[in-house]
């Protein structure tokens, strides 16, 4: 099987607009199969700079490729999952309730007098 990857083996780029799949040279290949040396799926924010770099270099060269039926077995060197960052919305900061608090001071006090 790791043959095949090194002859064959594409790498599997999931975008919002659905998993792409680019065909690597063979140095591309053996680099991309140590990046995937632990894990199928990898997120791109966690690769390295140069590793990036990779990456952003093969998908802005566009050699992407069609999984047809004649393609249906090609093996798979890793998955980078490129998707968007998400945004978070700030929440407004609390404000005080200040009725809680309120009626909150006479229960402690009341329970700081009694023995």
């Amino acid at each position: 099987m790791l043959m095949q990857k090194l002859s064959d083996g594409v790498l599997r780029v999931l975008t919002p607009l659905g998993p792409r799949y680019i065909r690597p040279t063979f140095l591309q290949r053996v680099y991309i199969l140590w990046i995937f040396r632990h894990f199928h799926v990898l997120p791109l924010q966690v690769l390295n700079g140069r590793q990036r770099a990779l990456i952003e270099s093969l998908c802005a060269q566009q050699r992407f490729v069609s999984l047809t039926n004649e393609f249906e077995y090609v093996p798979i060197l890793g998955t980078i999952e490129r998707r968007p960052p998400v945004e978070v919305e700030n929440a407004a900061p609390q404000k005080s309730n200040v009725g809680v608090d309120e009626a909150v001071s006479p229960l402690v006090a009341d329970a700081q007098q009694r023995p």
